[in-house]
């Protein structure tokens, strides 16, 4: 059994960080996002036996996560926090304030999306998913995928011209 465990490490070691910054984009929930990716890697750690396709692994585990992302969002409510700024780890630029503001409102705007906005995004653009691999996390065809991360993009666009406005908030719609 010991043995078992330390196979499973080693599967997920390397995926620990992007489950976190996804699961932390889509629900932007600091205890949320760590319950969603526990309960992934509980998930998986349970059906691991009954997976098919080993090299597919990566992507079932991002499925389980979107899947345990929406559960805890809906479970999570309307309730939303206040989306606190990332830490900036590397040395201050001379245009320090402007990055900074560009963060806020990129957050502002993010936080007025859909959790399943939320979710194409984060898989195309934070995790550079191509439309095949984003496609199959969220267990949809290609073609509709592409359309979703379009009209999110439309959202998205939407979202930072009312922030641009004065008129965008941090909280957005559960769903």
């Amino acid at each position: 059994m010991k043995g078992d465990h330390d196979a499973f490490a080693a599967l997920v070691t390397s995926q620990i960080a992007s489950l976190h910054g996804l699961a932390g984009l889509v629900l932007r929930d600091w205890g949320g996002t760590e319950d969603a990716v526990q309960e992934a890697l509980l998930k998986a750690w349970r059906d691991l036996p009954h997976l098919r396709e080993a090299d597919r692994f990566e992507a079932w585990l991002r499925r389980l996560l979107i899947n345990a992302c929406h559960d805890e969002g809906r479970r999570l409510g309307r309730r939303r926090g206040e989306v606190p700024f990332a830490p900036m780890h590397e040395p201050s630029a001379p245009d320090a304030f402007k990055t900074m503001m560009q963060r806020d409102e990129l957050a502002r705007g993010f936080a007025g999306l859909t959790n399943e906005q939320r979710t194409v995004l984060s898989l195309r653009y934070y995790l550079d998913l191509s439309s095949t691999d984003g496609a199959a996390a969220m267990g949809m065809r290609e073609t509709t995928y592409r359309s979703k991360v379009h009209r999110a993009l439309r959202a998205l666009d939407s979202a930072l011209a009312d922030v641009a406005r004065g008129t965008g908030h941090t909280e957005g719609p559960s769903t």
